[in-house]
């Protein structure tokens, strides 16, 4: 599962060191979820269409994912 990488990606990097503050935890999840665009950038990802279908099914789901589809 996606989410479930993203949160083990999120907390192998909490568990490096101790934060001086707030700040400083945002920053190290922003470069970590820059590796991660870098790293699946350019994969397809499988059934997108079968995805898409089932999202559009929904009125109000189905503008949201229409204002924001781009084109693999």
């Amino acid at each position: 599962n996606a989410i479930e990488s993203v949160n083990s990606s999120f907390r192998k990097v909490t568990k490096q060191g101790a934060f001086s503050n707030e700040t400083a935890v945002f920053k190290v999840f922003y470069l970590r979820i820059k590796e991660l665009y870098q790293k699946w950038h350019g994969h397809s990802i499988r059934n997108w269409a079968i995805v898409m279908n089932q999202l559009v099914i929904d009125e109000r789901i189905g503008t949201m994912v229409r204002k924001y589809q781009v084109s693999i």
